[in-house]
């Protein structure tokens, strides 16, 4: 994929567009503006579709020439049929939606693999602000205040890794971030602010 393209985006969204294979057809989930969907499309010959609830982030989408729908991740993915997709991605996603675990199982029936980037609430400074300063963090990935932020569920990285292994989910692939850039498994549910795991049935 062109190296401009991938650098203008959200490095959990350069992973995602890095490893999803040209000419495949692929689904984002809460795909806000449709930066991925553009760069997939352009770039890599994907036939990207899209759903976000943001009425602002449908239209700048559809102003790219992209095809998204206003929609609901928690009720409308029912209307999806099986296997319509290579890959459903889920990025920034998982920990604002109702019924996480719901929202999983749909994505792995309409993709044949998944994608889903979160938050990991388990990253060392948001631990040290919990036990030194007693208080919900604010950090550059975490920006918002606990009465503002559309996060409702707080998971780990070990956390999504217990959940894969409960419901025998593979994992293909996994990444971690430290800032903008990927760092070792070692240890990654304490030095890693943000996971990306590529999963399938």
């Amino acid at each position: 994929m062109n190296g401009q393209a991938l650098l203008a985006l959200r490095p959990d969204l350069r992973i995602i567009a890095d490893h999803v294979a040209p000419g495949s057809r692929a689904l984002d989930i809460g795909c806000g503006d449709g930066a991925l969907m553009a760069a997939l499309r352009d770039h890599a010959g994907v036939d990207a579709r899209g759903i976000e609830i943001d009425a602002g982030n449908v239209a700048s989408a559809v102003a790219r020439g992209l095809s998204v729908v206003q929609g609901d991740a928690d009720v409308d993915l029912a209307g999806y049929p099986s296997n319509a997709f290579d890959y459903a991605i889920l990025s920034q996603t998982l920990q604002t939606t109702r019924a996480p675990d719901k929202v999983l199982d749909e994505l792995l029936r309409i993709g044949g693999r998944a994608f889903v980037s979160f938050p990991n609430f388990a990253y060392w400074r948001v631990r040290a602000s919990l036990l030194w300063g007693g208080r919900m963090p604010v950090t550059r990935t975490l920006p918002v205040a606990w009465y503002a932020t559309p996060n409702i569920h707080h998971l780990t990285i070990d956390d999504f890794r217990a959940f894969l292994k409960a419901r025998a989910i593979v994992t293909e692939g996994a990444w971690f971030l430290n800032g903008d850039r990927l760092t070792s498994e070692w240890a990654a549910n304490f030095r890693a602010e943000h996971a990306v795991f590529l999963i399938r049935r």
